[in-house]
Parts: structure tokens; sequence; C-alpha cells
């Protein structure tokens, strides 16, 4: 993938040839550009097209970009790609791709969030037990020293050790849970998003053959390839 600047939001061309999914009115739109639609992907995943994952940078740069919109704004990705159509159906080849990254993501941070819970109750019970035996062992030895000084410092030690024991499922349920489960409901809005192809400038008349999909992750001509088809105008 080249430089971040790669990665610019770029200025509206409805007069520029393009290929996807219709963009909804009053749609809040990520706009990537890249000079190559492989550029989005991992270059060392061998995953077949549709299950290719996102370059590290897209990934962040599309996540970041959706953050920074209303929590119940529409997305949708606009491609901005420096080179003429290639294969007829590369627009929603790349669509399902993104589709099932996100989607992906989606389910594994609702696995991680399920993991969470689990060790937050694990470790509730766990800090319950130490701090119900703290609080009955302070009370034992302080009975056994009764009248003195020291006796209520060790019932006190003992208490404050075992609220220290609840620390970790307090953090669990209070605070670690809520961002993972935004960030699943984040990419299951970023894996339903509209996403199409704008072609702004034609290097080489036969660019598109040493891109994605049109070349496989091993580097071999994809088969069934046709000639691009007719494209419409983005509306």
């Amino acid at each position: 993938m080249e430089t971040r600047k790669a990665m610019t939001t770029t200025s509206s061309a409805q007069d520029k040839p393009s290929a996807g999914d219709p963009i909804p009115p009053k749609c809040s739109v990520i706009e990537v550009h890249v000079g190559e639609l492989k550029q989005l992907f991992n270059s060392i995943d061998p995953s077949p097209f549709r299950n290719k994952d996102l370059d590290p940078k897209a990934e962040e740069f599309i996540v970041g970009w959706a953050k920074d919109l209303p929590r119940d704004a529409t997305l949708a990705l606009v491609v901005d790609l420096d080179r003429e159509a290639g294969l007829p159906d590369e627009a929603a080849v790349l669509r399902d791709a993104i589709h099932e990254f996100f989607g992906q993501r989606a389910h594994a941070y609702r696995r991680r969030l399920r993991e969470l819970l689990r060790v937050g109750r694990t470790s509730l019970v766990i800090g319950l037990v130490a701090l119900a035996s703290a609080i009955a062992l302070g009370d034992f030895l302080a009975g056994l020293v009764k009248g003195s000084r020291i006796g209520e410092i060790v019932r006190e030690s003992f208490t404050i050790g075992g609220w220290v024991s609840m620390w970790r499922p307090l953090e669990i349920f209070l605070y670690d849970w809520w961002p993972i489960r935004d960030e699943a409901r984040l990419s299951d809005r970023l894996a339903a998003m509209p996403v199409r192809i704008r072609y702004l400038n034609a290097k080489e008349p036969d660019a598109w053959r040493g891109d994605w999909p049109a070349l496989s992750p091993r580097g071999e001509r994809a088969t069934g390839e046709a000639q691009p088809g007719a494209l419409n105008q983005a509306s």
C-alpha cells in the first residue's frame, strides 16, 4: 500500500465513471483513494478474494473515519481508484470482501466480549469469596485481641484486602465491556454499508489486469476473465 497520503478525502467527482452499490441520499460517505484495489488488502494473506483481510492501515483509516461520524449515521464507502474499470464484477467482489472482513471483525469482538464477561463472572465469585473470607478472618483475629488497637488495625487491613480482590470484576462490569460492544456494533454497520468504486484516472489501458481481483493472491490470472462491462454513472 502507498503512504497514508494516498488514502485521503477526495472531492466529489459526479462525472466520473463508477460501479457498485447505489449510495443512499443523506448518507455519510467514507472516501478512500488508492492506486490499485489490492492496496486495500493485506498482501501476505493467501485467502480467496472474498476472505482476504484488509490492510491494517486501510482498516484503521475506515474505522477511524466511521468513529468520527454520528453513531446513528448511515455509512457508505466510496473507493476512488486511479485506473480504468476492470472485471465487470470487481465492485461486487470488493463489496463482498469488505463485508466479510467487517462481519468477521464483529464476530471476533463479540467472542472477545463473551470471554471477558465469563472472566468477569468467575472473578466476581472469587472476589466475593475472598471478601467474605477476609472480613470473617479479620473479625476473628480482632476478637483474639479484643480491646486492643492492633486488633482494629488487623480487621481494617483484612477488610481493605478483601475489597481489593473485587477490583477486577468491578473493572470488567463497569468499564471494560462496553467499548468492546461498541466496536462490535460499529463493525456490524461497516459490514452492511454499500460499497462503490469511482474510477478517476486511467494510467494504462490494461492496468486493471495486474490488480486484484483480476490477479489471484498467488499472482496467477483469475479464471473467467472478461472485458469490462458498461458502467453506470454515479448518481
